[in-house]
């Protein structure tokens, strides 16, 4: 018995309110932002605040510094919000 059911190729051929049983990892989002978190890594003090409250799991400590993974940051904002020294400034997504 062959399938009709076609495996989604990324987060675009999710039908509207769908529910993915996949982690949000196997999906890229990163396009969907407007703006983008840019670490002062001169200002931050490692607190690791951003990367708790991050809902996408786009923020990583590399074992120096705090890296962000814009394949998957949506630009929320959440991660600057939570800065209790300012170090991450919202930019604009640079266009093509």
């Amino acid at each position: 018995m062959t399938s009709t059911h076609k495996e989604p190729r990324g987060w675009k051929d999710l039908p509207l309110g769908a529910v993915s049983y996949r982690l949000s990892t196997d999906y890229k989002t990163g396009d969907w932002r407007a703006l983008r978190p840019v670490v002062d890594l001169n200002k931050c003090v490692k607190c690791m605040l951003c990367w708790i409250f991050c809902p996408d799991m786009a923020i990583v400590w590399d074992g120096e510094k705090i890296v962000i993974n814009y394949d998957y940051c949506k630009g929320c904002g959440i991660c600057a919000h939570e800065c209790p020294v300012n170090a991450i400034t919202m930019v604009p997504e640079p266009t093509e």
